[in-house]
């Protein structure tokens, strides 16, 4: 009995991964549960066994992706610590997601659904930015604090991430490109961060 539940999970796990390949390369529309058969090197009776329709494998392979990725930055902001220290630990952070490779297929899958079929991929998008509501909340903390100027914490969020993705995120997303180095992405973290700071810390700032 262990044998083969275990041989079940090995088949479910085939067919999800085979489906981020197809859905990612071909959108919704275009992929069938026939070439997702093929590619898992299963039976298209078993793609239907685990998963009775095409929208409930795309729903559970967006899930499957969601529950795989990494956290978005979750620390803290702290008085008693220099602001660039703590906003260097926070983008190593989202340095660190933008390198999961499970988090960056989500959001190829995602993506490519946006175009191809909104309305599927809606909640998943949506899911994604609460991955980044973690920097807007630092930085709200930091304003309370005297050590950010008063701007709208959610848009100085998005132009500081902006800084990332720009290099770790859009380049890999649309191009293909490789992650980065560990050199390269010091150097864009440090470099954002100092950007950022320039544009929004305090006269009072121990950053």
């Amino acid at each position: 009995m262990p044998t083969t539940k275990r041989l079940t999970e090995r088949k479910r796990e085939a067919i999800l991964q085979a489906a981020i390949s197809e859905f990612r390369q071909h959108g919704f529309e275009a992929t069938s549960m026939d070439n997702i058969a093929a590619a898992a090197c299963v039976s298209k009776r078993t793609v239907y066994n685990h998963f009775p329709s095409k929208d409930e494998l795309f729903s559970s392979m967006l899930l499957h992706l969601w529950n795989h990725s990494e956290s978005g930055p979750s620390q803290l902001y702290r008085s008693d610590i220099a602001l660039r220290e703590q906003l260097l630990g926070l983008l190593q952070a989202k340095m660190q997601m933008f390198a999961d490779a499970h988090f960056m297929d989500l959001a190829r899958v995602a993506i490519a659904a946006t175009i191809h079929a909104p309305e599927r991929a809606e909640r998943i998008v949506a899911r994604l930015g609460e991955k980044e509501e973690g920097m807007s909340i630092w930085i709200r903390a930091a304003q309370a604090d005297g050590k950010l100027k008063h701007a709208d914490p959610v848009f100085a969020a998005h132009q500081l991430l902006a800084l990332l993705k720009a290099s770790a995120f859009w380049p890999q997303i649309t191009l293909g490109q490789a992650a980065l180095s560990a050199e390269a992405a010091d150097f864009v973290v440090a470099s954002s961060a100092d950007m950022f700071l320039a544009c929004y810390a305090t006269t009072t700032s121990n950053g």
